[in-house]
């Protein structure tokens, strides 16, 4: 059996803007992208902390160092420029390997700059 797991988070990003007209996804800072390891594309999960929205979507790489965190799309209509947001990215595992991941998760400063280093969580087995 596999299951789905937590890989990565970005906890409590601000979300600098919002842009209805384009096509879908979320633009996000290229740096918050590397450090929880997310590629152009991959799927997210998206969870407003203001207003309770979920969604899914996927990445698009913004411009490195500028803290950017633009929804896009349908779903800019359930965020707002300085929401709160957490951006989740999940795998599939095997039994084997469930007992060995730990998630990577970013914590950011209120310009989306890393406010920790990108280390896995902690169990709370």
């Amino acid at each position: 059996m596999r299951r789905e797991l937590l890989r990565a988070k970005i906890h409590r990003a601000t979300v600098t803007d919002t842009n209805v007209e384009y096509e879908g996804s979320l633009t996000l800072d290229r740096e918050l992208m590397q450090a929880a390891g997310l590629v152009p594309f991959e799927r997210i999960d998206v969870y407003n902390v203001n207003n309770a929205a979920r969604f899914s979507t996927y990445v698009i790489e913004g411009e490195s160092g500028s803290g950017t965190v633009c929804v896009n799309g349908a779903a800019a209509r359930l965020a707002a420029a300085g929401d709160k947001i957490i951006i989740a990215a999940y795998a599939s595992f095997d039994e084997e390997e469930i007992s060995r991941h730990r998630p990577t998760v970013i914590l950011v400063d209120a310009r989306n700059g890393i406010a920790s280093p990108a280390v896995p969580a902690k169990s709370r087995r």
